[in-house]
């Protein structure tokens, strides 16, 4: 499913908060694994509530999910939405320029 021109703006809000782009990443780099919300506390160095707050936004916009394991509450970066995100900000690159600049910009 491609996103249209509402769902990436609202997505870029949620990820334009410098603490929702710090958890995004932080669970990127955990991958599928993701990472337990205690461990994204301790890394990122917000309250509790502060981090519950930021997750809300995060899990409204589709960008993370969470399952819980016991007493554990997981978090995952939903890669899928991010491919998605990144694709509508690259479709139409170079649409508009010449094409003796597209080969002069693939060649390096």
């Amino acid at each position: 499913m491609a996103l249209d021109l509402d769902t990436a703006a609202s997505l870029l809000d949620q990820l334009g908060n410098q603490t929702r782009l710090r958890i995004v990443r932080l669970l990127v780099r955990a991958g599928d694994e993701g990472r337990t919300v205690g461990d994204i506390q301790r890394e990122i160095g917000v309250p509790a509530s502060t981090l519950s707050h930021h997750l809300s936004h995060l899990r409204s916009a589709g960008v993370v999910w969470q399952e819980r394991e016991g007493t554990l509450l997981h978090c995952f970066v939903d890669f899928k939405m991010v491919s998605e995100l990144v694709d509508f900000l690259t479709a139409e690159c170079c649409v508009d320029m010449p094409a003796a600049d597209v080969r002069r910009r693939a060649a390096g």
